[in-house]
């Protein structure tokens, strides 16, 4: 016959139950930061991809204004649809850059300021594959007449 434990015995062995218990849940801990981690550092990236873009499309159309400000309005994007064709290359840009551009299409809305030149505002959006919500970048810059 075994000898039967003695309650010492019992409360060392509960000790270590709960040793490892609390060691377990810092492990799991661990794990989970990381995992947050990764994904911040995706979205960081998502977002300078973002600015880039939206820097990108108003140099273009900074470089490319034309006399008079003319080859300007020929660079707006309406829900990711353009006749331009550099308006074009650069909405394909976005799409390959960032998740979830193509269902969440990009805008370059162009406006006449009454001071003169025109305003251009460039939405990018986007949607990262673990992201509950669609993410959005908004750039505006005014376009003077040379």
């Amino acid at each position: 016959m075994a000898p039967k434990p003695s309650s010492q015995q019992g409360v060392v062995l509960l000790e270590a139950l709960i040793g490892i218990l609390i060691f377990s849940l810092g492990i799991l801990a661990l794990v989970a930061m990381q995992a947050v981690a990764v994904s911040s550092v995706s979205n960081a990236q998502y977002r300078a991809d973002a600015a880039f873009l939206a820097n990108d499309i108003i140099s273009e159309i900074w470089v490319d204004r034309g006399k008079s400000l003319d080859n300007v309005n020929s660079y707006a994007v309406s829900a990711g649809s353009t006749s331009w064709q550099p308006a074009k290359n650069w909405t394909w840009k976005v799409y390959r850059k960032l998740p979830g551009s193509f269902e969440n299409k990009p805008d370059v809305v162009i406006t006449d300021p009454p001071e003169g030149g025109k305003q251009v505002t460039v939405t990018i959006r986007w949607k990262s594959p673990e992201a509950v919500t669609v993410s959005n970048h908004v750039a505006m810059a005014f376009i003077s007449d040379p």
